[in-house]
């Protein structure tokens, strides 16, 4: 069975002031195209379908579209809410779209019920783990601490015994979103941390043929049965060594996968310069960012004056102007956005207790903050999801 496997289109999203959806429609008809020219039997969308959980109506009209052409050809798409998606929107109709073999996998509560599609070498259970906020599935999967690993792995024991219980040989994949752990990070995904830790180990998947991740915007492969797929589009300038493609997968009738990535039009390269203004300007040889979309790092030691107008002069798509002077200085004089770069809001709070107090929170004040945090997440899931 031929699966393509895609994820993270979030619909609706810009790059920085760009308005992308000219861009994801694009994608949408490169997937559709790769689907008929490739003979793919089953396409499966590992969650982040959209942007947030109200999203506008043109994205919601693109999705639509999306919907009708997958199900003109024909062939069967199973798809995943993603942390980034309302789970209860997404998946309303979910069974009258099914009927036109559009599986939307939404509740926590069916992880252990698959779509089972059918080839030569026989079923294929394909089980959808839809995002998996800890703190509001833990009752739903019998487990006492909240956690991603912890939800994760109750939800693949349901997987595992639906899977014991169907005929011998029959193959799996198991769609999910979640950040597993060796996987690399852009700055694009919404923080998912829980408890300080979000990651969870790719042993969590064990005993199913292949894993169709989600979440993570680089195109990655963890072990040759677990992969992500990456976002389509880039969504942000950590992604600017990115190749955005999808997975065309071989399942083969013993379960042994084959993989080759496809690539996804993208409409422009993204690139970051650093340097003096000047020798930016200057510079032959970053001819070659002159159409990409730029983020440009200033080290000139004062501000220039007027270098957005500037540099736009001669990369006129130039979406963002970092200053990061090359001089020396004490932490006190470092600007407060580079402070911060790179740290979890956990990291903040302590820093600012160690700030205040001259001295770090301990372990059990570290304790409440992550509590603190994970119920913040928690309960505007729950605002976004009752908009």
């Amino acid at each position: 069975m031929r699966l393509l496997h895609t994820s993270d289109w979030h619909l609706g999203r810009a790059f920085h002031r760009v308005n992308m959806l000219g861009a994801q429609a694009e994608f949408i008809g490169h997937l559709v195209t790769t689907v008929r020219e490739r003979a793919v039997d089953a396409v499966v969308v590992s969650g982040d379908v959209y942007d947030r959980a109200v999203p506008p109506l043109a994205a919601v009209e693109l999705f639509d579209d999306a919907l009708h052409r997958l199900a003109d050809l024909g062939v069967p798409t199973v798809m995943i809410s993603g942390n980034h998606d309302s789970a209860r929107r997404l998946g309303v109709g979910a069974g009258l779209i099914g009927r036109a073999g559009i599986h939307l996998r939404t509740e926590p509560s069916a992880s252990g019920t698959p779509v089972v599609l059918a080839d030569a070498g026989g079923d294929v259970a394909f089980y959808g783990l839809p995002y998996l906020e800890p703190a509001l599935v833990k009752d739903e999967f019998g487990v006492e601490k909240a956690g991603h690993e912890t939800v994760l792995a109750a939800a693949m024991d349901r997987v595992r015994a639906d899977l014991a219980a169907r005929a011998p040989g029959t193959r799996s994949v198991v769609l999910a979103h979640a950040f597993v752990t060796g996987g690399e990070p852009s700055d694009s995904e919404r923080d998912i941390t829980v408890g300080g830790v979000a990651s969870v180990p790719a042993g969590v998947f064990d005993g199913v043929d292949y894993v169709a991740l989600g979440h993570l915007h680089g195109c990655q492969t963890l072990t040759d049965r677990v992969r992500y797929s990456g976002s389509p589009l880039p969504y942000s300038f950590s992604e600017a060594a990115h190749r955005k493609s999808m997975w065309l997968v071989d399942l083969a009738a013993d379960g042994s996968v084959d993989a080759e990535r496809v690539d996804c039009p993208v409409p422009r390269p993204l690139a970051r310069i650093r340097g003096i203004l000047e020798d930016l300007l200057a510079d032959p040889d970053l001819a070659r960012h002159e159409e990409a979309w730029v983020e440009a790092t200033l080290t000139d030691p004062v501000r220039p004056a007027d270098p957005m107008a500037r540099l736009t002069e001669r990369f006129p798509h130039t979406l963002s102007l970092v200053f990061d002077p090359d001089r020396d200085e004490a932490e006190s004089e470092v600007s407060y956005a580079r402070r911060l770069a790179g740290r979890s809001d956990q990291q903040i709070a302590e820093d600012f207790v160690a700030h205040v107090r001259g001295a770090g929170p301990d372990p059990h004040e570290q304790g409440v903050l992550r509590d603190a945090f994970d119920a913040v997440r928690a309960d505007e899931t729950v605002r976004e999801v009752a908009r």
